[in-house]
């Protein structure tokens, strides 16, 4: 499905853009993906930043259930300078070829902040491990574990290893729980397969 949607722009342009998916009947747009991916909230592809999308979306959902509190302008305003570093120098084509605004960045920005909060309010920071499963890890990762080129030892590298295993255990719970909403969920994902280019078409002043 394409839509087109006008833009308040002194141009008076009009943004070629298409529906990718629907999530519980909201709409995932191709500009949507792409201003994510240039402002590195998910990693592209397209299809791979299109999936990370819908999980975002069903994040949101569950914030919005379950809030957690407000995040200080501050805080909403040193990730929304986080986002536009991470577009660098492609930042203004970005804003130009999606539609962004600075005030959809604050907007991503402050979305960002109430995830990672929810998240660390449902799932604490880390996942506690013990010794031996710390062991273990670090004898199946041993090559991963050096400084300078040298091997550490075990006693060198626990607490590096630990870090490691608590990070990736919260990160398969939380997978987990992605799954579960998505199974939940009625996610419709577009299956043409070739999406259009985003573009803009000038309008006849008025």
């Amino acid at each position: 499905m394409v839509v087109m949607v006008r833009l308040s722009h002194p141009t008076a342009q009009v943004l070629i853009d298409r529906v990718l998916a629907r999530i519980d009947g909201a709409p995932l747009t191709l500009t949507d993906v792409e201003a994510a991916i240039g402002l590195g909230v998910v990693q592209g592809p397209l299809d791979g930043g299109m999936q990370q999308m819908i999980n975002r979306l069903l994040e949101l959902t569950e914030v919005q259930r379950f809030p957690p509190p407000e995040p200080s302008p501050a805080a909403i305003a040193a990730e929304a300078a986080r986002l536009k570093m991470n577009a660098g120098t492609r930042l203004q084509p970005l804003m130009q070829s999606t539609g962004l605004t600075d005030q959809r960045i604050t907007d991503i920005a402050r979305d960002n902040v109430r995830i990672a909060a929810y998240l660390e309010q449902r799932f604490g920071t880390t996942v506690q491990v013990s010794d031996e499963e710390v062991a273990n890890y670090y004898r199946t990762h041993e090559a991963e574990f050096t400084r300078g080129g040298d091997a550490l030892s075990f006693d060198e590298a626990e607490a590096i290893a630990r870090q490691r295993l608590s990070a990736e255990r919260r990160r398969a719970i939380i997978d987990q729980w992605l799954a579960d909403l998505r199974n939940r969920a009625d996610v419709d994902i577009n299956k043409e397969q070739e999406p259009p280019p985003t573009t803009y078409q000038p309008q006849p002043r008025q």
